[in-house]
């Protein structure tokens, strides 16, 4: 389904405000990951704030998610603080990560095999 203006206005009020606060917070930096914001999804009744995380080189990329989630409460009090002009009622914060990347890297090792496998014929 098609998101509406008002729902990327929010998402992208949402995704620069957490940005700061993951920074702010130290959330940006775990386990030796860096941990970033890679899109943000608000449902149409604006009501839930989807956010997926893309963690580069942590070693478990569960346990970042459990320590972030672990600061929810926190990361929540500070996007209000931010955003209380703008919106009328703080979306429920929902966490998910982000595996595009490693998807990414999955596609182009197979893409090299594919072409080494080639070469050899």
């Amino acid at each position: 389904m098609l998101e509406g203006k008002r729902q990327k206005q929010i998402a992208g009020v949402i995704h620069e405000e957490m940005s700061v606060i993951f920074q702010k917070l130290g959330l940006s930096m775990v386990d030796g990951g860096l941990v970033s914001i890679s899109s943000v999804k608000v449902t149409p009744d604006l009501l839930e704030a989807r956010i997926y995380l893309s963690v580069f080189q942590a070693k478990d990329n569960e346990a970042v998610l459990k320590k972030v989630e672990e600061k929810a409460h926190e990361i929540k009090r500070e996007l209000a603080a931010k955003v209380k002009h703008q919106l009328r009622r703080i979306p429920e914060i929902k966490y998910f990560l982000d595996d595009t990347l490693d998807q990414v890297f999955k596609m182009e090792e197979l893409f090299k095999k594919i072409e080494e496998e080639k070469k050899n014929e």
